[in-house]
């Protein structure tokens, strides 16, 4: 850790920059991932918002670490400290529910409602395209996309507070 904090890789501007990456990267693969025909469910949709915030708290964190203004780069790092800290909690709590321990949301693990009729069943299946949260279609290395964004999350708010750590935000632009 040491011989990272004197070569400048962990300081404050190049953390912010990391996260902006991790972001991009995330929210790129989410995209990418849809391209190939795969819808995400409710819970996935909602474990964005994490990583949608990161597009503008990130340059406002670099900008403000390497200007020095250290009270607007701690509050973009523990604001997305704490953003990815929920999506972290988010994240395990769905894959609870891919894993059938919890109960997910209604709107996409409950029991299927029945149509009155053929009609109206055949109506329904035209407009309603309902992902299921406890049905995972993706798995990397025995994990699902939810179980690995708790290990993402949680390392992105780790980042987040390691920036703001009392040696990294004195002595200047960083």
């Amino acid at each position: 850790m040491a011989l990272l904090e004197s070569s400048g890789l962990l300081a404050p501007r190049n953390i912010a920059l990391l996260i902006l990456a991790a972001a991009v990267a995330a929210i790129g693969g989410a995209f990418a991932y849809e391209s190939f025909g795969y819808l995400p469910c409710e819970l996935c949709y909602k474990e964005r918002t994490p990583y949608y915030a990161a597009f503008a708290l990130a340059p406002l964190a670099a900008f403000a670490a390497q200007t020095g203004r250290r009270g607007m780069a701690r509050a973009a790092f523990l604001l997305m400290a704490l953003l990815f800290a929920g999506n972290a909690i988010l994240s395990f709590y769905h894959s609870g529910v891919e894993w059938k321990i919890f109960a997910g949301p209604s709107d996409c693990s409950g029991p299927l409602s029945t149509a009155p009729s053929v009609t109206d069943f055949m109506k329904q299946l035209q407009s309603v395209k309902v992902v299921r949260c406890d049905e995972p279609n993706l798995w990397i290395f025995g994990l699902t996309l939810a179980n690995w964004n708790v290990a993402i999350s949680a390392a992105l708010a780790g980042l987040a507070l390691l920036a703001v750590r009392p040696s990294s935000t004195h002595g200047g632009a960083q």
